[in-house]
């Protein structure tokens, strides 16, 4: 019997990008493509992590986690829209101890040198964030977490971490990549109006800072959620640069 990956969530169901069709899952051939764009914006041939240090993070993380075992993913940003990765199964799920926070600089993805970007991170204290869990079968937990460090890792600014959470349907323990304080683009939690400002102008090679922002707050608005600090970005970033364009791109 095949199980429904969305029966937890079915509100979800054509509301996540396909595997197939992400943008931010990337094979090597995509890597290849994003190390050449960041040639031509002159970005230094190390603007991202060796292969074999992103890939000493997994190998540390996965001996913790234990082998032969499914491996739920936190996703409480992009992952909620573009989870870029097969799973078997997706929660609502609550981590206890971290919020969102726009807290990392990035001059490339949705940003430039120019005009930086802010994207997305977890910082500790203050209450809770909550987003969704997915669980990847523990026969494609090598494939699939491979996809997913090249995506979130690729310049160091995440500290992967398992941390518990709470779902509807029990207590849980899932990798979430939590705001790596002692990166270079590390800024920390700027004023709202601030953070605001930059997002609303920072456009780089994947969009918009802004349409990150929009998509975000939709996708909250889908599951019924309410991230104050999402809401009131939102709310700062329209009343500075007007309302989205219709059909602003995703991802």
């Amino acid at each position: 019997m095949t199980v429904d990956a969305f029966e937890h969530l079915p509100a979800l169901r054509g509301k996540l990008t396909p595997a197939e069709q992400s943008r931010l899952r990337p094979t090597w051939e995509l890597l290849a493509q994003w190390d050449e764009r960041a040639r031509t914006h002159g970005l230094p041939p190390d603007w991202r992590l060796p292969n074999e240090l992103i890939e000493s993070t997994r190998r540390a993380l996965l001996a913790e986690h234990g082998a032969g075992r499914d491996l739920w993913v936190y996703g409480y940003g992009s992952l909620m829209w573009d989870p870029g990765v097969h799973f078997a199964e997706v929660r609502l799920a609550r981590l206890q101890g971290f919020r969102r926070c726009f807290c990392l600089r990035s001059t490339l993805g949705r940003g430039s040198r120019e005009q930086p970007a802010l994207m997305l991170a977890l910082e500790r204290g203050g209450g809770a964030c909550t987003g969704l869990a997915f669980r990847l079968a523990a026969s494609q937990v090598e494939a699939e977490s491979a996809m997913l460090w090249r995506r979130e890792m690729l310049r160091g600014g995440y500290t992967p971490a398992l941390l518990p959470m709470s779902t509807p349907q029990g207590e849980i323990t899932a990798l979430a990549m939590t705001a790596n304080a002692a990166h270079p683009d590390y800024v920390g939690e700027l004023p709202l109006e601030d953070t605001a400002a930059m997002i609303a102008g920072a456009v780089g090679l994947f969009g918009s800072n802004r349409d990150y922002l929009e998509q975000l707050a939709g996708q909250l608005e889908t599951l019924g959620l309410d991230d104050p600090y999402v809401r009131q970005l939102r709310q700062r970033v329209r009343a500075i640069a007007g309302p989205p364009l219709a059909g602003a791109a995703p991802g």
